[in-house]
C-alpha cells in the first residue's frame, strides 16, 4: 500500500477527536499487513519487518503529516458543529423570547436605551474629540505662541519675523491676523471674517486646495496683493459651489480681489472660523516694531523634531529680544503645544465626562437585564434540569444561556442604533455654538462597530453571571423540590447587583446635582452690567473709503447721532467690544512709578467708549466722573478703569488721579490720567472673573488704533420699544451714513447672556438627563426584584400572617429585604461619587465637587424613589389570602 493510498484512508479518521491514537493503529495496522504479506512470500519474520518499513519511509513523517490532516479535520468539524449548534441556541432563543414578550420588550427596550444613549455620545466624542482634523499629519501642526505671566498671549510682527528664523525645528511657520470684509456679491452686502496670513500658512497643515492654488511668497512682500483664498463653506453658501470661481473678482470692501483658491470641506484650522483668507503684509517698520501684539503663529514640526526642542528654541531667542527691547519683551516665555488640542479645548474634557457617565447608564442597564435573566432562570430550574438529564452537558446549557443573551443583546443594539440616530438630532439641535466639528456627527463604520461591541459587552455584562449560576445550579435538587429550592443562592447575587445599580445612579445624580447647583449660582451672578433691554450690532467702515482716523470718527459720530434722535431708541452708545462679545485684547500697561520694563506692566482689555456708554450699559461710576464732551483730541488725555484694574495696578493706594502708560508708542500720548473708577464687569460672562479693563473716549484715540480694531465700532442701543422697532432705527442710522454698510452681528445682550452659560446649561441638560435615567433604571430594578421576592415568598407570608402577623410586619419586612442593598449602594456610590466627581471640577463654579447639599439632595431623591420602588409591590403582599395559600400548599 502507498504512502498516497494510505493517507487518503485515513480521511475516514478526521472527524474523530483521538486523532494521534487512531493515526498509531493504522500505522501499525498497515505495517503489520505488509509484514504478513512478505513472511507469506518466504520472507524471515524480522527480514519482512525490515523491508515493510524500508517501503513505507520515514514513519515519523508520515505520522506528522497525518496529525496534521487529522488535526485540521476535527477543527473543521468542531467549527461546523458549533456554527449548527449556535444556529440552534439561536432559533431556540428567538422562540423563547417571542414566548414571553413582556420580558422580551422590558430587556430590550432597557439595552436599547443604555446602548443608544452610549453611542449617541460616542458619535460626538469621535467627531470632535477623536478623529483627526483634514491636516496633513496634524500631530505636527502646532500653536506657536508668547506667554507672560503663564498666560498665552499673540506675538507682534517684529517678533515673528525673529523667531520664525530661530526655529529650526519647524519645517514651515505662519502668522495670521484676523479682520474682516464687507463682501459685496449678491443682493445683499455681507461681513465675513477674514483670516490675513502669511504664504506659509497653507503649507503649515499640509492641505492643498480644492480648486487653485495658495498664496505664493511674493505676494507676502508685493504690497496689497489683492487675491484672496475662499473657504469651502463660503464658496458653497455665497458662491454656489462654482466651479469656475477661481480667476473671478471679488469685490469687498470697494476693492477688487482674485479668487486663486478654495480650500476644501473639513480645512478649520483654528477656533476663529475664518471664511477667508488674504496675503498678510508686513511693511518695513511693522518687521522692525516689537510692540503692538496681534498676531496668531502656526507651525509645522521637522521630521524628527519635538515641541519641548522647538519651545526651547524660541524661548532663548526671546531672551535675547529681551535684552535688545526690553520695554517690549522682557518677562516673557514661549509656548509651542498641539494645534488640535488647542481647537478642541474643554470640550474634549466635558465630552469625555459625558462618555464616561453614559457608560454608567448602559451598566445599570445591564444590571437590571441581569437580573431579569435571574429571574428567568430561576423559573426555567426546571426545564434546564430536564434538558441535564437528557444528556446536555453543563457547557452546552451555558451556551444556550449565553446565545440568549447575545440575542437580546443584539436586539438592544438594533432598537439602540435607532435611538442613537434620534440622539444625534436632538444632540445638534440643542447643542450650542462653537463645539468644532460637532456639525459633522453621524453614524458611520466606526459608530456601528462600536454599538456592536457595545453589544457584545452588554450581552457579557449582564448574561455571564446568570447562565453561570443556572449552568452549576443543583439539578438533581431541582427536579426534587423544583425552582424555590434554589431561590435563597440566587439572593445575594441580585442584591448585588442592585447595590451595584444604586452606586452607578447615585454618582450620576451627584454630578447632575453638582451641575444644577453650578447653574443656579450661575444665574444669581450679577455681570456688572444690565443686559435688559440692550440690542448691539456691529459696523465697520472701509478702509478706502475712510483711511483717516479722523473721518471714522466723524461716520461713527453721525451714526451716533441718528440713533440718539429716534424715538425707538432710549439711549445709545458706541463701543469697540460690549461685554460678552470679545474682550479688547490683552493690551500691556505700565503704572506711573514702575521702571518702563514689560515685566512691571500689567494685562487689562481695552474698550473705546462714547461718553454715553456707561450709562446706556448700566454700569456704575464708583470714583471720578464719565466720559464727557471735554475729553477730545488735545484736551488732558484720559481713561476710566475698572475696579480690577485699580487694584491690580495700584493695590490699596488711591487709583483716581493715577497715571497709566498705555496703547501707542507716541510719548506724548502715552500716559493717561485715571479720571474714573467703574464697576466691574464679567466680559466672558458668569462662568469666568472679571477682568482688569480700561475705558478710552472716543475722540482721545491714537490714529493707529483704528488699524487694531479694524474700524469697527458696535452700536449700544438700550430700547424704548420693540427689538424689531431697534434693529431698524440701528440700520437707519448706518444707511443714512453710507448706504453700502451692513449693520451684523445683531443680537441683543440678554442673548449673548444666555449664550455665555450655554455650554455649562448643556453640560448640565446632559448630565441631568443622564442622571434621570440612571434613576428610573435603578427603581425598575428595585422594583422588580421585589416583586420578584414577594411572588417568591407568597406562602410565607401567607403562614406569617394566618399566625397572627401584622401587615405592618410584613410591610416591614419585606422593605428591609429591598432596602438592603440600596443601602449598601448607597454607601459604595458615596465613596465613587466623591472621587469620581473632581472630574467635573473644572466645569463647576461657586460649588465644590464635595458639596454637601448636592450629595444630600441625591441621597434623598434615591432613597424616596428606591422606598416607593420596595413599596409598591410589598403592598400587594398585604392582600395574601392565607386561607387560600395554606389550602394551595
Amino acid at each position: 500500500m502507498s504512502k498516497k493510498r494510505f493517507s487518503q484512508q485515513l480521511k475516514g479518521l478526521i472527524w474523530r477527536s483521538s486523532v494521534p491514537e487512531e493515526v498509531e493503529a493504522e500505522l501499525k495496522f498497515h505495517l503489520e499487513m505488509v509484514t504478513k504479506e512478505l513472511v507469506a512470500g518466504g520472507m524471515a519474520p524480522e527480514a519482512a519487518r525490515a523491508e515493510a518499513l524500508r517501503r513505507f519511509g520515514d514513519v515519523g513523517e508520515v505520522r506528522k503529516e497525518c496529525e496534521q490532516l487529522g488535526q485540521s479535520g476535527v477543527r473543521a468539524e468542531a467549527r461546523a458543529a458549533w456554527a449548527s449548534e449556535l444556529l440552534q441556541d439561536a432559533r431556540y432563543a428567538l422562540r423563547q423570547l417571542r414566548r414571553f414578550p413582556g420580558f422580551t420588550l422590558t430587556a430590550v427596550l432597557t439595552l436599547a436605551l443604555g446602548i443608544g444613549a452610549t453611542t449617541a455620545i460616542f458619535s460626538a466624542v469621535r467627531s470632535v474629540v477623536l478623529r483627526p482634523f483634514a491636516w496633513s499629519e496634524p500631530e505636527r501642526v502646532m500653536m506657536v505662541s508668547e506667554s507672560y505671566q503663564g498666560q498665552r498671549t499673540s506675538m507682534s510682527a517684529g517678533n515673528f519675523v525673529d523667531l520664525r528664523a530661530a526655529a529650526t525645528g519647524l519645517e514651515h511657520m505662519a502668522a495670521e491676523g484676523f479682520d474682516s470684509f464687507g463682501l459685496q456679491e449678491g443682493e445683499s452686502p455681507e461681513r465675513v471674517l477674514a483670516g490675513k496670513v502669511t504664504h506659509e500658512f497653507f503649507d503649515v497643515f499640509g492641505v492643498r486646495p480644492e480648486l487653485g492654488r495658495t498664496f505664493l511668497p511674493e505676494e507676502d512682500a508685493a504690497g496689497r496683493a489683492g487675491v484672496v483664498v475662499l473657504g469651502h463653506s463660503l464658496w458653497r453658501t455665497r458662491f454656489g459651489a462654482d466651479p469656475g470661481i477661481v480667476g473671478r473678482a471679488i469685490r469687498m470692501d470697494g476693492a477688487s480681489y482674485t479668487v486663486v483658491g478654495v480650500m476644501p470641506r473639513g480645512f478649520d484650522p483654528t477656533v476663529s472660523g475664518e471664511q477667508l483668507w488674504v496675503p498678510l503684509v508686513f511693511t518695513p517698520e511693522q518687521r522692525a516694531s516689537h510692540d503692538g501684539r496681534s498676531l496668531l503663529a502656526v507651525g509645522r514640526l521637522a521630521k524628527g523634531a519635538h515641541p519641548e526642542q522647538v519651545q526651547a528654541q524660541l524661548a532663548t531667542t526671546l531672551e535675547e529680544l529681551a535684552r535688545r527691547y526690553p520695554e517690549a519683551d522682557s518677562g516673557r516665555g514661549a509656548k509651542v503645544e498641539p494645534l488640535a488640542g488647542i481647537v478642541i479645548g474643554d470640550w474634549s474634557t466635558q465630552l469625555m465626562v459625558t462618555l464616561g457617565a453614559v457608560a454608567l447608564v448602559l451598566l445599570i442597564a445591564c444590571s437590571n437585564v441581569a437580573n431579569l435573566l435571574l429571574a428567568r432562570g430561576a423559573s426555567r430550574a426546571r426545564e434546564l434540569a430536564v434538558r441535564a438529564a437528557l444528556g446536555a452537558g453543563r457547557g452546552r446549557i451555558l451556551r444556550q444561556l449565553l446565545t440568549e443573551s447575545l440575542v437580546l443583546a443584539v436586539l438592544g443594539g438594533l432598537v439602540g442604533l435607532a435611538l442613537a440616530w434620534a440622539g444625534i438630532q436632538v444632540l445638534l439641535a440643542s447643542a450650542p455654538e462653537g463645539i468644532p466639528r460637532l456639525d459633522e456627527t453621524r453614524i458611520d463604520g466606526s459608530v456601528l462597530l462600536f454599538a456592536l461591541g457595545a453589544a457584545l459587552l452588554s450581552s457579557l455584562a449582564c448574561g455571564l453571571a446568570p447562565a453561570v449560576r443556572a449552568a452549576r445550579s443543583d439539578l438533581e435538587s431541582v427536579l426534587r423540590q423544583g425552582a424555590r429550592g434554589l431561590s435563597h443562592g440566587r439572593d445575594a447575587l441580585r442584591g448585588g447587583l442592585i447595590a451595584a445599580e444604586v452606586a452607578l445612579a447615585f454618582t450620576l445624580l451627584v454630578g447632575a446635582g453638582l451641575l444644577v447647583r453650578t447653574a443656579l449660582h450661575l444665574s444669581q451672578v450679577a455681570p456688572g452690567f444690565e443686559p435688559r433691554g440692550v440690542v448691539v450690532g456691529q459696523v465697520t467702515l472701509p478702509r478706502d473709503a475712510y483711511p483717516e482716523g479722523a473721518q471714522v470718527v466723524r461716520a461713527f459720530e453721525r451714526i451716533l447721532a441718528n440713533l440718539e434722535g429716534s424715538p425707538a431708541v432710549k439711549s445709545a452708545a458706541l463701543s469697540s467690544q460690549v461685554p460678552l462679545m470679545g474682550g479688547g485684547g490683552n493690551n500691556f500697561m505700565l503704572p506711573e512709578g514702575r521702571p518702563d520694563t514689560q515685566d512691571q506692566m500689567v494685562i487689562a482689555n481695552r474698550r473705546i467708549v462714547s461718553p454715553g456708554f456707561f450709562e446706556t450699559l448700566g454700569i456704575p461710576v464708583k470714583e471720578g466722573r464719565r466720559f464727557g464732551a471735554q475729553d477730545v483730541t488735545g484736551a488732558p488725555p484720559v481713561m476710566l478703569v475698572s475696579g480690577q484694574l485699580a487694584r491690580t495696578a495700584f493695590g490699596s493706594t488711591p487709583a483716581l488721579g493715577r497715571k497709566l502708560a498705555c496703547c501707542t508708542p507716541d510719548p506724548q500720548g502715552r500716559w493717561r490720567e485715571v479720571a474714573g473708577i467703574v464697576g466691574d464687569v464679567r466680559t466672558a460672562g458668569p462662568m469666568e472673573d472679571p477682568a482688569p479693563e480700561f475705558y478710552l473716549p472716543l475722540n482721545q484715540v491714537p490714529p493707529e488704533a483704528w488699524e487694531w480694531e479694524g474700524r469697527t465700532l458696535t452700536l449700544v442701543v438700550r430700547r424704548a420699544g420693540s427689538i424689531t422697532d431697534a434693529v431698524a432705527a440701528m440700520r437707519a442710522a448706518v444707511r443714512e451714513v453710507d448706504p453700502g454698510l451692513p449693520l451684523y452681528g445683531v443680537t441683543t445682550l440678554e442673548e449673548a447672556l444666555r449664550a455665555s452659560t450655554a455650554q455649562a446649561r448643556f453640560h448640565t441638560l446632559l448630565l441631568g438627563l443622564l442622571g434621570l435615567v440612571g434613576l428610573v433604571l435603578a427603581a425598575v430594578g428595585i422594583y422588580g426584584v421585589v416583586a420578584y421576592f414577594v411572588g417568591l415568598r407568597t406562602r410565607e407570608i401567607g403562614v406569617r400572617m394566618a399566625l397572627g402577623a401584622r401587615p405592618v410586619d410584613v410591610m416591614r419586612m419585606l422593605a428591609w429585604q429591598g432596602m438592603r442593598p440600596v443601602l449598601a449602594g448607597l454607601v459604595l456610590g458615596g465613596f465613587a461619587a466623591v472621587w469620581t466627581t473632581r472630574l467635573l471640577q473644572a466645569s463647576l463654579r461657586g460649588v465644590s465637587p464635595a458639596d454637601p447639599w448636592a450629595l444630600a439632595a441625591a441621597l434623598l431623591l434615591l432613597a424616596l424613589v428606591a422606598l416607593l420602588a420596595t413599596l409598591t409591590p410589598a403592598r400587594r403582599a398585604l392582600r395574601v389570602d392565607p386561607a387560600r395559600v395554606l389550602g394551595e400548599g
